[in-house]
């Protein structure tokens, strides 16, 4: 009997020391890695639900763009953490934290594990090792942000950031307008800058295993890539939107508008980039973001890495998988 249609596996959820602590398989990766095709099969071998770590996927109404699993994939296996926001919302990783937390353990005491599957690499990061010591978000200073971002542009932002916290400033793009953002907004409330406040963590660290999906030819990455970002055009991502547009309450300074392939889209569309240009502008963000997610990667030394595109990947997936439902041995450490 094949790995896909043997019976599922009831995973070991004790935890490692009788702690009490989160006990949890992640499975990470670029953009275009394959995670779904991953987590779904290893949700016919193991009895699991998934957690998704996408910050993209949380919002409703945006499906092509983000690459959402289809309505027979979200069938098949319990998913979570997808369609729970509107677009004009926002979800803070202090928010996924509360959520995980709390799936987590509801998936656990059902006797299932619990599968994060993403590449929003904040989240997973905030999940083992805690979020760091800062203040909310603060409404009114962000509309002031924006607005002087609109007048001034990022760059100029990100010039200021520079000035006020230059360890920040300097591992973030001068056009990742979210994260300046969040940075300047950090230093102007807590009166210090983000790289000077210490993580922080509140609970016991998370006895886990990290795969991390990762490819030996980038070039192998990158076609994938440009085939996925051709295929949503194809598949109506202007339509897409434009409906969302056509509200009339969201506007691309919003978190959900930034996402890759939608702001590229936005762009266009107000006439700041020739439609012409709309496919080599989205395969380039989305190569971009495939680069930051492999270098978030690249830093966490114990995860188990899976050659993405070698042949027998998904069985390396599947194995890793197994050994981890069925015992406590070699959880990744969270710090």
């Amino acid at each position: 009997m094949s790995a896909l249609a043997a019976t599922p596996v009831r995973p070991d959820v004790r935890r490692a020391d009788g702690s009490g602590r989160l006990r949890y398989l992640a499975l990470a990766g670029p953009t275009a890695a394959g995670k779904t095709a991953a987590a779904l099969a290893i949700a016919q071998a193991q009895l699991v639900e998934i957690i998704s770590v996408d910050s993209a996927l949380v919002y409703r109404g945006m499906d092509i763009g983000t690459a959402k699993p289809s309505a027979a994939e979200l069938a098949s296996v319990p998913h979570h953490l997808i369609n729970i926001r509107d677009p004009l919302n926002s979800y803070s990783a202090a928010e996924f934290c509360a959520d995980a937390r709390a799936l987590i353990a509801d998936i656990t005491a059902r006797g299932r594990l619990a599968l994060l599957v993403g590449g929003t690499m904040l989240y997973l990061k905030a999940l083992s090792q805690g979020l760091d010591d800062l203040p909310q978000a603060n409404p009114a200073l962000r509309a002031e942000l924006e607005a002087q971002a609109r007048a001034q542009g990022w760059a100029a932002l990100h010039a200021e950031l520079a000035r006020l916290d230059p360890a920040t400033a300097a591992r973030l793009n001068p056009a990742d307008s979210q994260r300046i953002q969040r940075a300047l907004e950090v230093c102007r409330l807590a009166g210090q800058p983000m790289s000077a406040l210490h993580a922080r963590q509140t609970s016991a660290p998370p006895d886990w295993l990290l795969i991390a999906l990762e490819p030996e030819q980038r070039a192998w990455l990158h076609e994938r890539i440009a085939q996925r970002f051709e295929a949503m055009l194809t598949n109506g991502l202007i339509d897409e939107v434009q409906r969302l547009r056509a509200r009339g309450d969201l506007h691309p300074d919003l978190p959900s508008m930034r996402c890759v392939g939608y702001r590229q889209v936005w762009a266009a569309l107000d006439g700041q980039s020739p439609l012409t240009e709309l496919r080599e502008r989205g395969i380039s963000a989305t190569r971009q973001l495939a680069k930051r997610q492999l270098t978030w990667l690249r830093a966490s030394p114990q995860r188990q890495v899976v050659a993405c595109d070698a042949p027998d990947a998904l069985a390396q997936v599947l194995r890793l998988a197994r050994g981890f439902a069925q015992t406590n041995k070699q959880p990744c450490n969270s710090r």
